[in-house]
């Protein structure tokens, strides 16, 4: 299982999957109404690691982190 977390303004319970890659994450996101928007403009780290690519195998234990823009002054 990979967990799953929603950092920041998304606003969401952490997340449980049992999938392969970000691409198969992001499928499923997709359809989640509460996260697509976000989509496009998170970061995404494993296991506390900045990635960039949705080819990204994943393993089971691993964590998955969205993580927002932010903005400040």
């Amino acid at each position: 299982m990979i967990k799953i977390e929603f950092l920041g303004p998304i606003n969401k319970e952490d997340m449980n999957l049992d999938i392969k890659n970000l691409k198969e994450l992001s499928d499923i996101l997709k359809n989640d109404e509460k996260v697509s928007s976000w989509l496009e403009t998170c970061a995404v780290a494993i296991n506390d690691c900045l990635v960039s690519s949705n080819d990204v195998e994943l393993k089971s234990g691993d964590k998955v982190s969205l993580l927002p823009p932010v903005c400040g002054g």
